[in-house]
């Protein structure tokens, strides 16, 4: 789990350590077998092909990359809010991509790429650093929302 208080530091820890590329499949059987659905009864359901979304499931598919059927599944699971938006991550980076709304935002346009180097162990400078923190704060004002 992704805690706070620990920095860039721990966010790339967390990218270290955890299995982000399995998160949606991981995810989305839970979710199933959580409504005690087999995968035909939730295909038929959610109107799609058993034998591709198995594939799906087992990670030899990637997640759909449609942002309306992956909204229609987190609607079928009930999913809202934090969980909805974790889920059409986990899809996202399973996929190996970057959520779009991260991809679109300009500030963490600038940021990403002090995160990557800092996430492939390449030490930041200083200045590197402050910007990246910078970035990060502006996020979270009401000027840059």
């Amino acid at each position: 789990m992704l805690e706070t208080g620990g920095g860039l530091t721990h966010v790339v820890e967390f990218y270290h350590n955890n299995k982000i590329t399995s998160m949606f499949t991981e995810t989305i059987k839970s979710l199933r077998l959580q409504k005690r659905l087999t995968l035909r009864d939730f295909c038929q359901q959610v109107g799609l092909d058993p034998s591709n979304w198995s594939k799906v499931e087992r990670g030899v598919n990637p997640p759909p990359g449609d942002v309306g059927l992956l909204e229609r599944l987190a609607d079928f699971f009930g999913l809202t809010g934090a969980e909805k938006l974790a889920f059409l991550d986990a899809a996202a980076l399973q996929r190996r991509e970057i959520p779009a709304d991260v991809a679109d935002n300009a500030i963490l346009q600038r940021a990403l790429p002090a995160f990557f180097r800092a996430a492939r162990g390449h030490e930041l400078t200083d200045a590197e650093l402050k910007n990246l923190a910078e970035d990060i704060r502006k996020l979270h004002t009401r000027d840059h929302a």
